[in-house]
């Protein structure tokens, strides 16, 4: 019995198209490893038919007011609520995620941070005019930068989508959005959602693989490519738009140190940093995965730690039990499980380290102990259901351990001495540093870091201003 796939299709200029040669992907269920679906494989017709329909629409939809803009936002927030559960199977369908969890923690924010942009769209601040010469009166303007190409990631598809088109379209830009490849569908049930509120053009959906993207990021029409991913992902796209001098937003990699003084409570912080560690599989930029413990309480930590891995569940979407489904693709499962299997022999698996079953991605929540800072899986992020503990001695060496990677978007301090936590804080090079937390978010305050996790920012008001471009104005008093 052969069951029909689903059919994904783009969302271009207010209506839903095939590619225009037809051509198409499959996508999995990672849950197990078989396609359920089709997706547009969209081509160079393609990309230019939605950037035309992008700049058509921008003039237009520049010139509305903040409050018309503010209006659109929080119907489509409305509408995101009122339609969630379609969302939710759309996204568990894509990715295999809980759908508990998919309900609780991924919808909220969501709404919450489509709402906050439609309340930036009237806070847009600047200097105040004067006259800074004679004779002559300053302003300056804050404008939209126009059409904004934007690549969303697969780890979190339709979360990472309200954090690309929310902002943008909050400042009176249009936006083309590819989502992944591997995870269409929850992007195109946005589309639609969008497409019902806001003027064709202003949002367009393109689907496709890596040369889609490129396409994007390369053609003429956008003033700006922002991107969701990997550091090599980011390079590729910083060296693209470079070309005609784009301008790029990028929030890439991350390898978040979680430093643990000899202070805590072991029990409670374990449970606190494993949840972050292997919530959405560690498939987090910012996850607790790279975990330095002071060496008086390292093996307390880990045995805690390891017991904790031991009791903690992947499995089916439904299962209420679970805290995490399965790695997004077979690439995924391929990359983490070779992190495991090139372990140096002076590493120790406390716990975990394989494959879950034979159908679909899933991989064993995992410890691993007895690692140097120069060990691959310590300098590289492995994006998987991993945390890897090191001890350190003293303060100092606790900052040089968390600071000696190339990646610097979040990280997190363990103690309950202030002023330690404040000197940590000021010292760590990262873009976001929690303290007795981590991986909490809100919309009002910023995400993005420094280094090769790449820079720009999302959420916030300065996510915002990313979305806009600052005009000089001087006018002559004398008429």
């Amino acid at each position: 019995m052969t069951t029909e796939l689903r059919r994904l299709r783009n969302y271009i200029d207010g209506e839903f198209r095939d590619a225009a040669d037809g051509r198409t992907t499959e996508v999995i269920d990672p849950t197990t490893g078989e396609p359920y679906a089709t997706a547009p494989l969209s081509a160079q017709s393609d990309v230019d038919a939605a950037m035309t329909a992008a700049a058509a629409a921008f003039p237009a939809w520049r010139d509305t007011t903040p409050a018309e803009r503010q209006r659109a936002l929080l119907k489509i927030a409305d509408a995101v609520e009122e339609r969630a559960e379609e969302l939710i199977a759309a996204e568990v369908r894509n990715t295999g995620k809980p759908v508990g969890l998919t309900r609780s923690e991924e919808i909220p924010p969501m709404v919450d941070q489509i709402r906050f942009f439609a309340g930036a769209a009237r806070m847009l601040e600047g200097r105040s005019a004067g006259e800074y010469m004679e004779g002559l009166t300053s302003i300056v303007r804050r404008e939209p930068v126009g059409v904004c190409a934007q690549v969303a990631p697969w780890n979190y598809p339709m979360m990472m989508a309200v954090w690309k088109f929310a902002p943008a379209i909050a400042a009176g830009n249009t936006v083309v959005l590819k989502p992944s490849d591997t995870t269409p569908e929850s992007t195109v049930l946005l589309a639609e959602i969008l497409g019902g509120i806001l003027p064709k053009g202003v949002f367009n959906v393109v689907c496709g693989d890596r040369e889609t993207g490129r396409m994007m990021v390369e053609h003429k029409v956008p003033a700006m490519a922002s991107i969701t991913g990997s550091v090599r992902a980011g390079m590729q796209v910083a060296g693209s738009a470079a070309k005609d001098l784009k301008r790029v937003h990028l929030e890439l990699g991350g390898k978040a140190p979680v430093v643990v003084f000899e202070d805590v409570d072991i029990d409670k912080a374990v449970s606190a940093i494993a949840e972050a560690g292997y919530f959405n599989a560690g498939q987090d930029c910012t996850a607790a995965t790279r975990v330095l413990v002071h060496e008086s309480v390292h093996d307390e930590f880990v045995s805690a730690l390891a017991k904790t891995a031991a009791g903690t569940k992947t499995g089916q979407p439904d299962d209420e039990d679970v805290l995490y489904g399965p790695l997004n693709n077979a690439n995924q499962l391929a990359q983490v499980a070779g992190f495991i299997d090139r372990l140096p022999a002076h590493a120790k698996v406390e716990a975990g380290g394989h494959r879950v079953g034979d159908k679909g991605y899933f991989y064993a929540p995992t410890v691993v102990s007895g690692l140097r800072q120069d060990d691959e899986i310590i300098q590289n992020e492995v994006f998987g259901p991993v945390i890897t503990v090191q001890s350190f001695a003293d303060e100092a060496q606790a900052l040089e351990y968390a600071n000696g990677v190339d990646y610097a978007l979040a990280s997190s301090v363990w103690t309950r001495d202030h002023a330690r936590a404040m000197r940590m804080s000021r010292s760590m090079d990262f873009g976001c540093v929690w303290i007795n937390t981590h991986i909490p978010l809100v919309a009002e305050m910023p995400h993005g870091g420094f280094k090769k996790s790449g820079y720009g920012k999302d959420l916030s008001g300065y996510g915002f201003e990313d979305y806009t471009r600052i005009k000089h104005v001087m006018t002559s008093l004398e008429g």
